[in-house]
């Protein structure tokens, strides 16, 4: 983890966006604090391309509506999510948990589900006790890149029945061999997620600066846009910016 082990603002993104014609991004919350999301809201005041905060908040806090209420008065701040991926099984159907997430869908906001694959029936479960509100897998669920697909198509299939729940094509390379991973290994798991959900309810997501344990930003990229190569300019378009301005309301 020591390539991860310092600073990384703004200042650092910003070529790299420029370099591939990125014209904007969304930051993500990497750390379980409001202190984090007021941080994220401050760079985004001062970095034009930061078009959207996917911040935290204690979504089991009983005065949350207040919070959601200080955060709503933000127009860059988008959503939330929790490390559910970090939560001991259960987490995610516990009562006062979901009832936070229908309070975000109150407020208009999205919210990002942050899980690995064993956690994937139990988000099924989650999903179908709320309301058709804004969801989004992050990283594909993060299946362990070479393991039996099986139980996580199973479970990504089911979910993708929900019209509301978005996926991410992201975080990809770090749950793969990070020293000897070939773009090819991603395929079978692209293939599924976009049979799975269309071509208009996914998106691209670099995972940066994470992905740099297992792959220079340009690698990341270049997964997917080769993997898109032969689709239409309408969905390329589409995964790789157009979807997330409709789900985050960019």
């Amino acid at each position: 983890m020591q390539v991860l082990q310092r600073d990384f603002l703004p200042a650092n993104l910003k070529p790299l966006l420029q370099e591939h014609a990125i014209e904007g991004c969304v930051a993500v919350q990497a750390d379980p604090s409001e202190a984090e999301t007021e941080f994220l809201i401050s760079q985004a005041n001062e970095f034009e391309f930061i078009k959207g905060v996917v911040g935290w908040v204690n979504l089991t806090d009983p005065h949350l509506e207040a919070r959601l209420a200080h955060y709503k008065s933000y127009p860059v701040v988008k959503g939330f999510r929790h490390i559910v991926q970090a939560e001991p099984d259960g987490y995610m159907v516990n009562p006062r948990f979901i009832q936070g997430i229908k309070h975000v869908n109150k407020f208009g906001l999205t919210y990002d589900i942050l899980i690995k694959e064993h956690q994937l029936k139990e988000t099924l479960e989650f999903i179908k006790q709320l309301p058709p509100q804004k969801l989004v897998i992050d990283h594909i669920a993060k299946p362990v890149i070479g393991n039996t697909l099986s139980q996580w198509k199973k479970y990504i299939t089911a979910i993708a029945q929900h019209e509301h729940v978005y996926c991410k094509l992201s975080g990809m390379v770090t749950e793969a061999n990070w020293h000897s991973w070939r773009p090819e290994n991603f395929t079978p798991y692209l293939d599924i997620v976009l049979n799975a959900f269309g071509s208009n309810r996914v998106m691209y997501g670099s995972d940066w600066p994470v992905c740099l344990l297992a792959a220079q930003y340009a690698q990341q990229l270049k997964i997917v846009e080769d993997y898109i190569q032969s689709f239409s300019d309408s969905e390329k378009q589409a995964i790789m910016g157009e979807n997330a301005i409709r789900f985050y309301n960019l």
